[in-house]
């Protein structure tokens, strides 16, 4: 992006892919019913915060605002979860959560060299719809658990990709049509394929057996794998060196997420 396809155009393909590959999925090996119509109301209500306004907010925030912003912003939504299940659940959560959302939260956003933040006139919308874009995923996480309850982790990803792509197809159907397919790159191919097949799919089936599996905290908590996981890979490609601070700085995320899992 923007070069071979746009921002929006990109999401629509995304959800488009993935709506595809669950559906097929569904008929083929699940078929499962919806059984409380009233559920269907909730699982429209998570598609919008977990993949319509999701992704839409952050792409649009990330083109008006710098990848710094933008990587120290989204690591709010963990803090963002914990509140969402203090008020909503009213659980009294334990300090050692708390302690240990704060210590990734440090690692993670000194990691992202936080120094290079600004909220400048020109980048303060971006970074608002980036900050959009946590709140609306936290909540995702927060609203969608109480649905996996009661379905299977394939059953509502496929209805999330239903309707979260009713949700982008007015917003990106335009650019998608004027995609010059024949002209991609073999790079750029394989970029999309990438995104549609591990980013989103692989990504979100995931996310929905985690969430089975454990609490929309403890998921939540893992966003601040992210920046030290993207740190090893660039480290591992050559493309980024070592440090002693980069070290302690993931030894700190690290922590953070055991503490996390230690207070559960």
């Amino acid at each position: 992006m923007p070069e071979y396809i746009s921002a929006y155009a990109f999401i629509v393909l995304r959800v488009g892919a993935g709506m595809l590959f669950f559906v097929a999925y569904y008929f083929l090996f699940n078929r499962e019913k919806i059984s409380d119509k009233s559920d269907y109301l909730k699982l429209a209500i998570a598609a919008f915060f977990g993949v319509s306004l999701n992704m839409t907010a952050f792409f649009k925030g990330l083109s008006m605002t710098s990848a710094i912003n933008a990587s120290v912003l989204m690591l709010l939504a963990p803090v963002f979860v914990v509140i969402f299940n203090a008020i909503g659940y009213k659980k009294n959560i334990k300090p050692l959560v708390y302690l240990g959302i704060v210590v990734a939260f440090i690692g993670a956003v000194l990691l992202v060299d936080v120094v290079n933040f600004s909220f400048s006139d020109s980048g303060v919308w971006g970074d608002l719809l980036v900050m959009l874009n946590a709140t609306s995923y936290a909540f995702y996480l927060f609203y969608v658990t109480r649905l996996l309850k009661k379905y299977k982790a394939t059953t509502i990803t496929m209805y999330l990709f239903i309707f979260g792509f009713i949700y982008v197809l007015p917003i990106g159907a335009r650019d998608l049509l004027v995609v010059e397919w024949s002209a991609l790159p073999t790079k750029a191919v394989f970029a999309m394929g990438y995104v549609i097949a591990g980013i989103t799919i692989l990504a979100y089936l995931l996310n929905a057996w985690a969430l089975q599996n454990s609490n929309s905290t403890t998921v939540g908590s893992y966003i601040y794998l992210q920046p030290l996981l993207a740190t090893l890979i660039a480290v591992s490609l050559g493309m980024d060196h070592l440090t002693w601070d980069k070290l302690g700085f993931g030894l700190l995320i690290v922590l953070g997420l055991w503490l996390v899992n230690k207070g559960r």
